[in-house]
């Protein structure tokens, strides 16, 4: 399979992949390639503990995946009403912070060769502000800025439940780069995996 079409997705974002995640210029152009190659060339073991990892198969995964990018690609070829795009952002802020998290980028960032890209882009997605805002969605506690330009969220800096919550705000562009670093990651990665 080939990742052309996605590494040129990803490319838009790559200032950002360099300056934010570590990884290398080049790296930064063909990003889910690399991401497929660090996952294709794992051990059978680390494949199969990376299965293992979760109840859910595989392929039932990237079935569920490929079935939220078809209805995003849907609704974005269509005149949407604003209760439309509200329930897009609702569903690509689960897919993308709540359930990859969940079933990919976990377990990834233990199994993984140190310093490849496929860890680099794991572990950046459940470092500290992402996993705070995925708690945030969660456990329902964000709403939209009064201009929709970002999302307000509130999220503990710990794990501890006594630690009060705290107010953070994502924009636009940082939620919208997120979001495509997620979907690529576990894409590319669940893609490999079998």
């Amino acid at each position: 399979m080939t990742w052309t079409r996605v590494d040129e997705q990803m490319a838009v974002w790559s200032d950002k992949i360099v300056s934010e995640i570590k990884i290398l210029e080049d790296d930064s152009r063909k990003l889910a390639t690399k991401i497929a190659s660090d996952v294709r060339f794992l051990s059978p073991d680390v494949k199969a503990e990376i299965a293992a990892a979760s109840p859910v198969a595989l392929r039932d995964r990237l079935q569920e995946l490929r079935a939220f990018q078809t209805w995003m690609d849907m609704v974005a070829n269509s005149n949407t009403s604003p209760f439309v795009v509200r329930a897009q952002v609702l569903t690509q802020n689960y897919i993308c912070f709540v359930y990859l998290p969940e079933s990919c980028f976990r377990i990834l960032s233990k199994s993984t060769p140190s310093g490849s890209v496929a860890k680099k882009c794991a572990k950046f997605l459940c470092a500290d502000r992402i996993r705070a805002f995925r708690n945030a969605i969660a456990h329902a506690n964000w709403s939209y800025r009064s201009d929709f330009g970002a999302i307000t969220y509130w999220a503990r800096k710990s794990d501890d439940p006594n630690d009060p919550l705290l107010k953070f705000e994502v924009d636009q562009h940082e939620l919208a780069f997120w979001q495509a670093l997620s979907r690529c990651v576990a894409y590319a990665a669940l893609s490999n995996l079998e």
